[in-house]
C-alpha cells in the first residue's frame, strides 16, 4: 500500500508533546511565515532559539556517519531545525561507533547529534520514501551524502522535489562531486584525503628526495569528513542567501550545493599548486615542521615525572623576523642572529642549524620552564596536550569551550562533555540545548504534524516502515 498523506497546510499548525516534565511546543508555518521553537537545554529549562541566526529555517537530516551530521550540527547550533532520518532499529552506525555509554550508544553520537530530532524512516520502502518526500516539501534544505544518484533512483532528488517545493537547497556531499568521471566512486574521507594530495604531504621526507620515506602519517581523526562538513555548512548559508535575495525580486528556485571531499580538502592546499605550476615546485612533507618556514616546529622536553619515559613536546612559532630575533635572544644563541638570519628565506637556508639550537636548549628544560621564558619574551609558544590537559584548561574553561550536556530525562540520565560549537557569535545566545536523541524520539510528533493518526503510525510501524 502507497502512503497517502493529508494535504492540509502546515501554517500554524500546533503539537504539544509531554515527555516527563519537558514540555516541547512547535509552531511551524511554510516559506516566509514565521516558524519558531521551544526546545530544552541540558537542565531541562526553556531555551527559545527564535532569535538565532537560523530560527525559522528547516533541515532534513539524510546523511549518515560524519561530513553531512556535521553540517547539520553547526546548522542546528545556529537555530535551525534539523530533522534527522535515520534507518528503523539501526539508526545512524556513528551510535554504535568507538566507545560507548552505558547505554550502548557512543558519546560521539550524542555529540555530533546534539539539537537535532530523530525520526526513524526505512528508505528502501516506498511508504517511507513518500513520508520524506512530504518532509521535504515542508523544508528549506536537505542535507545528503549518499553516493551520487542514489536520491534520483528513490524519486527524491531535486528534479522530483523541486516540481513539489522550487525553492528547496539540496547540500549534496560526496566524495568527488556530482558530476565528472569519478562522481560514481564511493567516496571515503581517507580516500579522497589521498586523492587531494594532503597524505603526500604529511609524513617524514625521504632525505635524498624530500618526497614520502615510508607512509604518510594520518592525523587521528576523520579530517575529510570534518572539512567537507565545514563547507557544506557554509556552501547551505550561501544558498539560502541566495533564495532569500530570489525572493526579494518575486523569483524562486533552490539551488544545489555540491560538495566534495576532495576539493574541500584541496581547498586547504595553499600555496601547493600555483607552486607547482610556476617553479615546477612539487612540495613534500616535512615532519613536525612546514616546508619553507623558520621556526616554526615541535621541539623536545624533559619528561615529566609522571611519564619519566615519555619526552615532551612544545610547539614553537617564531617565523616572524622580530620574533625571531627575541627567540635567540630568549635561548642565549645571540650568534644566530644578524644579516644571515634576518629574513624567512635567510633561516630556510640555514634550518638544521636553527632547529638544533633550540632543541638543544629545549631538551635540558622542563616544560613550565621553557613557557615561562618564552612566554616572557612574546614568543608564541604551547604545549602538546592530551584531552585530560585540553579539559581541565583554565583558557578552555574561561571560554565554556567544553560544555557539560544532559543526556536521557531530567534527573534519569547522565552528563556528557562535548566541545562546543564554535564561532562565538557576538550577542547569540547559541548553546547546546539537548544532546544527541535516542533512535526515533521524535518520530510520533514528526508524523503527527503531517497529520498522521496513531493508527496510521501504528500500522506504519507494525510493517517496518518507521521505527
Amino acid at each position: 500500500m502507497v502512503l497517502t498523506l493529508p494535504s492540509r497546510s502546515f501554517a500554524e499548525f500546533k503539537v504539544t508533546r509531554s515527555c516527563g516534565r519537558r514540555i516541547i511546543s512547535h509552531n511551524f508555518a511554510r516559506h516566509r511565515s514565521a516558524r519558531t521553537m521551544s526546545s530544552v537545554i541540558a537542565d531541562g529549562s526553556p531555551a527559545p532559539s527564535d532569535d538565532l541566526p537560523l530560527s525559522g529555517i528547516r533541515v532534513l537530516e539524510l546523511g549518515q556517519l560524519i561530513a553531512g551530521p556535521f553540517c547539520g550540527q553547526l546548522l542546528g547550533h545556529f537555530g535551525a531545525e534539523i530533522i534527522k532520518v535515520e534507518p528503523p532499529s539501526t539508526g545512524d552506525p556513528l551510535r554504535v561507533w568507538r566507545e560507548l555509554d552505558i547505554d550502548g550508544t557512543s558519546p560521539w553520537f550524542r555529540s555530533l547529534a546534539r539539537n537535532k530530532k530523530s525520526i526513524a524512516i526505512d528508505l528502501r520502502k516506498q511508504e517511507g520514501r513518500e513520508i520524506v518526500k512530504r518532509l521535504a516539501v515542508k523544508s528549506d534544505v536537505i542535507i545528503e551524502n549518499f553516493k551520487p544518484g542514489t536520491l534520483e533512483k528513490w524519486g527524491l532528488g531535486p528534479q522530483e522535489l523541486h516540481r513539489e517545493n522550487p525553492s528547496l537547497i539540496f547540500t549534496r556531499v560526496s566524495g568527488y562531486g556530482q558530476t565528472g568521471p569519478w562522481a560514481s566512486r564511493p567516496g571515503y574521507a581517507s580516500v579522497c584525503e589521498a586523492e587531494s594530495g594532503f597524505r603526500f604531504i604529511n609524513g617524514q621526507p625521504d632525505p635524498n628526495t624530500g618526497l614520502l620515506s615510508g607512509p604518510p602519517t594520518r592525523p587521528n581523526i576523520s579530517l575529510g569528513d570534518s572539512v567537507a562538513g565545514l563547507h557544506a555548512a557554509f556552501g547551505t548559508v550561501l544558498a539560502l542567501l541566495s533564495k532569500q535575495k530570489k525572493a526579494s525580486q518575486g523569483e524562486q528556485g533552490g539551488e544545489t550545493v555540491d560538495v566534495s571531499i576532495m576539493e574541500s580538502m584541496l581547498n586547504l592546499m595553499e600555496g601547493i599548486v600555483p607552486e607547482y605550476d610556476r617553479k615546477g615546485k612539487v612540495r613534500g612533507p616535512s615532519g613536525s615542521s612546514v616546508t619553507g618556514i623558520v621556526p616554526t616546529n615541535a621541539y623536545p622536553c624533559l619528561p615529566l615525572p609522571s611519564t619519566p619515559t615519555s619526552p615532551t613536546y612544545i610547539i614553537i612559532g617564531a617565523n616572524g623576523d622580530t620574533l625571531y630575533a627575541r627567540l635567540m635572544q630568549a635561548i642565549g644563541r645571540e650568534d644566530l642572529i644578524g644579516a644571515s638570519y634576518a629574513h624567512n628565506h635567510h633561516r630556510v637556508a640555514r634550518q638544521g642549524e636553527i632547529e638544533e639550537a633550540i632543541s638543544a636548549w629545549t631538551s635540558q628544560r622542563q616544560v613550565e620552564e621553557v613557557l615561562t621564558i618564552l612566554e616572557g619574551a612574546g614568543i608564541p609558544v604551547g604545549r602538546v596536550v592530551g584531552v585530560k590537559e585540553i579539559v581541565e584548561g583554565e583558557q578552555v574553561k574561561a571560554r565554556g569551550a567544553v560544555e557539560d550536556v544532559e543526556v536521557g530525562r531530567e534527573g534519569e540520565g547522565w552528563k556528557v562533555k562535548m566541545p562546543r560549537v564554535f564561532p562565538v557569535l557576538e550577542g547569540c545566545d547559541a548553546k547546546t540545548r539537548w544532546a544527541g536523541p535516542d533512535l526515533g524520539a521524535h518520530t510520533e510528533e514528526i508524523l503527527g504534524e503531517l497529520g498522521l493518526d496513531v493508527e496510521n503510525i501504528m500500522r506504519l510501524r507494525e510493517e517496518g516502515v518507521i521505527g
